[in-house]
């Protein structure tokens, strides 16, 4: 192949042909000159070895990506991984109920299993012979007995920025996105993997083993993205985490097939805001993308096509060698989308709302190319029929499970997609989109969508097979078969339970925790939870189109004892507060009875009606309501803080917010018609009721929210405790409080010397005229400070120490965070400051967040067990508004996870009692109605709340 400066040079060969005469060589001499004078030129020929290589160039451009056809994953079984550790010791797991996700997740093995050489070897009946064998080969097996515990393989994370959006969050680890253009496929997530983020150990701790990581959808196309597996490597590069390498990025493979590229794509709001497009120009900007693509793609096919014509065609009767002109066409900026219009590309797509979804579909139909999974997608479910229609078959639909409403394209997700989308026959993937969740709780996500209806088998098959497919890898993970890498977990319970954790995580045989620490467990928990039935829920979801009522039917309390009115029967357990400060057991499915018994909500009081009580409170007829719980649940209505809950509504659409507070110390002047810099914002002024969120957690049994100001800087203002199931401020016991407690943040992130920030509390703490710091001052309010840092809380406990000499006043201090506060429980609970761990399970997000208690099984202790057992005041809040109707799995999971130190009761203060001790806040005391269940399990639904305070009961 050569160039001349005029053109493609014409070669001949005319090599082993008989003898000339002398007029044939004048011939051909002056056929060449004329020749010449067109601009051909003569050489002495191509070599056949670089005619050779055009010929496989082109034919190579046929090869499909994936394994072939033939392919059996036993065979892998003779050479071992290519991902296999020399060294690595084999191991037996013995008598496990193996869940592998064959027959569509349904089968599960009761059995062995065993791992060698980076793979699944054999499930099930082991022969001796086998071991004999692995023994001889690999030396001693390392076996380990887990009596009737759950298997299954590695969990494989779709949509994951982990080690780019890196743990610590540092400006120097911070390669998520790039903003040169909105199309950029020529980039690739592998050249900015932070290989030293915290996040893979905590991740791994969770069950993850493998992930896709994708670059950021500030771009229409981001670029190109890579699956690698979460364990270290002793080569310590990025490169060695990579599973299945495109020849783009390792060339001189020795695979037996082509591997499949990945690449991401976004649409909707993040691009269109980066580069202040619409949506008009984000679909030309990948129109204009992919022509570029077709025109490279369909010159290479033109050029193949000459090759391919001019191997079947001798020029000259004695000549046996071939012709060929030009150069291969290429464009290292688009060969990715070339490939993608091949169909060697599993495309990732960022797409939530029908109008993007539409205009995706139309562009794969235009272009032909397939898309492997749709992300986020939170209107898919609403538009199933159109999925149907992409090119290539329906791609799989990568959602969150209830992270929803930050975004005006995110307003319309349901809880219930997966299960609707599963119902036409739509793949489902659950997916962390790590950091946004921590993927450590990606099966989180799979047990959230089970308990909204997704059916078992596709609920764990969401975060394992289905996402190995929607990948191309799932001839090798998402599964547990002979030939399988041996990702494999073993949890503490059936892996659907809330709260399961790995008691031992394998990724290509290696076991990764090093000293778990194992939590014991009921054995119910080994059953796969019996979840309620949302059939009516998710109908209208659908019809509705994501905004459902939420309202329920209002039964009121009369005022008189001369009527009866609600009566509960099939009840198991009633969980009640008192005047001071206690939860107790009316009785408990535990320790009483199983069979159900029977509640009477009389006159604003609850009385439990006893056997044979014939004649008192639970006979006759005049009941207005009577409601059979079938074995459900009485309890407390839960209280949230932490999240701006009534305050917003779409986080990020600022106009349906009450919007953030200016901030003396960090923005400058508060203007003087507000009040100045003493001025005081208060919560209670900016409410909104009825939104989504807040309603979404009232139907969820959180029946208080404290909020406090939304805040960026140093001072917030005043929280308010409000009713999440009022309907405005103006109804009676809408606000149950109008100014709560004072809120602040000290933080290393604020871009102001923490130090400023303390000398700044010093002085408002000792001399501010403000009305809210006088109540501060003596004691009528909290100071609640928001900090993570335990050098901050030393500080501020100083601080407090400080005060209380010099004024004689009582300090009452409360941080929140507090990510770090278990470094100082002893400190803390000697000076009686309250603690609420607004991330339960904690991340190291930040700098300030870094020296975090992880708990089980990375340690035995989590922060919250640590502060409880130095006699803290613990409560647990949220950050995230959407998240606060989790608050009832949130309680139930910490209790879970306390090897037994925190029971039923002191569950259920962490987000009533001990939240309201914290805060000064004033306690109503409603009760939520459980059907099927109770409060700490994933089989109950929330039916009802009881408003003593309002006189409702309000029937969802």
């Amino acid at each position: 192949m050569k160039h001349s400066q005029t053109g493609p040079t014409f070669v001949l060969h005319l090599a082993g042909q008989p003898k000339l005469r002398v007029y044939h060589i004048f011939f051909l001499t002056s056929l060449l000159s004329l020749l010449s004078l067109f601009g051909f030129q003569w050489f002495n020929g191509t070599p056949p070895s670089e005619m050779a290589h055009i010929a496989a160039r082109c034919q190579s451009l046929s090869i499909a990506a994936g394994p072939p056809t033939t392919f059996n994953p036993s065979h892998r079984i003779k050479q071992g991984s290519d991902r296999h550790v020399v060294g690595t010791q084999a191991t037996l797991i013995l008598n496990a109920r193996i869940w592998t996700g064959a027959d569509n997740g349904t089968e599960v093995i009761y059995g062995d299993l065993l791992l060698d050489k980076g793979l699944v070897l054999a499930v099930g009946s082991i022969s001796s012979d086998l071991l004999a064998t692995v023994q001889k080969t690999s030396g001693t097996i390392q076996t380990v007995d887990m009596h009737g515990k759950w298997v299954t393989p590695g969990l494989v994370d779709l949509h994951s920025h982990i080690g780019l959006s890196s743990a610590p969050s540092l400006r120097g680890a911070a390669d998520t996105n790039s903003r040169k253009a909105p199309i950029l496929p020529w980039l690739r997530s592998i050249d900015g993997l932070n290989t030293h983020d915290a996040s893979y150990e905590l991740a791994v701790a969770g069950g993850v083993t493998t992930a896709q990581i994708l670059p950021g959808s500030a771009n229409n196309i981001g670029g190109q993205s890579f699956l690698i597996k979460l364990r270290p490597t002793s080569e310590r590069s990025a490169i060695s985490k990579v599973l299945e390498p495109p020849k783009t990025l390792v060339a001189n493979q020795t695979s037996d097939h082509l591997h499949w590229r990945h690449m991401k794509h976004a649409c909707g709001e993040n691009p269109d805001s980066v580069y202040s497009q619409s949506r008009m120009d984000a679909a030309w900007n990948f129109r204009q993308a992919y022509e570029a693509a077709r025109k490279v793609k369909e010159s290479q096919d033109a050029f193949c096509a000459r090759v391919q014509k001019i191997q079947r065609k001798r020029w000259w009767p004695w000549s046996s060698q071939q012709v060929f002109e030009g150069e291969f066409p290429e464009d290292l900026q688009w060969e990715s989308l070339v490939d993608v219009l091949r169909g060697r590309v599993k495309l990732s797509i960022h797409c939530y709302e029908a109008v993007d979804l539409d205009a995706i579909i139309r562009l794969s139909n235009e272009f032909k190319f397939p898309i492997a999974s749709l992300h986020h997608a939170g209107e898919t479910y609403l538009v199933p029929d159109l999925l149907k229609k992409a090119w290539g078959g329906v791609p799989s639909i990568a959602l969150f499970a209830s992270n929803a409403r930050k975004k005006r394209e995110a307003y319309r997700n349901s809880e219930f997609a997966p299960k609707v989308l599963a119902d036409s026959g739509i793949p489902v993937v659950m997916k962390s989109d790590h950091p946004v969740l921590n993927s450590r709780y990606l099966l989180y996500e799979a047990q959230q969508a089970h308990y909204y209806g997704l059916d078992a088998a596709l609920a764990l098959a969401s975060v394992t097979s289905t996402p190995a497919k929607a990948a191309g890898v799932d001839h090798r993970i998402g599964f547990i078969t002979p030939g399988y890498d041996a990702d494999v977990v073993i949890w503490d319970s059936h892996p659907l339970a809330l709260g399961a954790t790995p008691l031992q995580v394998y990724i290509d045989g290696i076991a990764q925790i090093v000293k778990p620490h194992a939590l014991v467990k009921p054995e119910r928990l080994q059953k796969v939870p019996k979840t309620p039935n949302w059939d009516r829920e998710a109908q209208q979801a659908v019809e509705y189109e994501g905004e459902p009522p939420l309202r329920g039917r209002i039964v009121r309390l009369p005022t008189s004892t001369a009527k009866k009115v609600v009566k509960f029967v099939g009840v198991k357990s009633v969980w009640m507060r008192d005047d001071n400060g206690h939860v107790h057991a009316l009785f408990d499915e535990d320790k009483e009875r199983t069979e159900g018994r029977t509640v009477v909500i009389l006159d604003g009081s609850v009385l439990f009606c006893g056997e044979g009580d014939e004649h008192g409170p639970c006979s006759g007829e005049l009941f207005d309501e009577v409601i059979d719980l079938q074995g459900g649940s009485l309890a407390p209505g839960l209280t949230t803080f932490g999240s701006p809950i009534g305050l917003v509504e779409i986080r990020l659409e600022a106009s349906t917010t009450d919007g953030v507070v200016i901030d003396p110390l960090t923005e400058g002047k508060v203007p003087g018609i507000v009040g100045g810099d003493d001025t005081i914002i208060r919560a209670v002024d900016g409410l909104q009721f009825e939104g989504r969120n807040t309603l979404l957690a009232y139907r969820a049994g959180v029946t208080q929210a404290i909020t406090a100001p939304l805040a960026n800087g140093f001072l917030a203002g005043l929280s308010a405790t409000i009713d999440t199931g009022a309907s405005s401020a103006v109804q009676k016991g809408a606000v149950i409080q109008d100014e709560t407690a004072l809120h602040i943040s000290i933080s290393l992130n604020l871009g102001i010397s923490v130090s400023t920030q303390i000398a700044t509390l010093r002085r408002l703490l000792n001399n501010s005229t403000s009305e809210a710091w006088t109540r501060v001052r003596t004691g009528a309010i909290p100071l609640v400070v928001n900090v993570d840092s335990a050098d901050v809380m030393a500080t501020l406990l100083n601080l407090k120490a400080e005060y209380e000499v010099s004024s004689s006043n009582t300090l009452r201090l409360t941080f929140s965070g507090a990510a770090e506060a278990h470094l100082l429980a002893d400190e803390i609970g000697k000076a009686g400051v309250s603690v609420i761990l607004t991330s339960p399970r904690p991340y190291p997000g930040y700098w300030e967040e870094r020296r975090f208690l992880p708990g089980p099984p990375l340690s035995r202790d989590s922060t919250l067990t640590a502060l409880l057992a130095r006699n803290v005041n613990v409560a647990v809040g949220v950050r995230d508004e959407f998240n606060a109707r989790n608050t009832r799995f949130d309680i139930a999971w910490a209790a879970l996870e306390s090897n037994g130190t925190i029971g039923k009761a002191q569950a259920i203060a962490l987000a009533t009692t001990h939240l309201e001790r914290a805060l000064g806040s004033r306690s109503v005391h409603d009760l939520v109605i459980y059907l099927g269940g109770s409060i700490f399990d994933l089989e109950s639904k929330v039916v009802g709340v009881v408003s003593l305070q309002r006189g409702t009961v309000e029937i969802f």
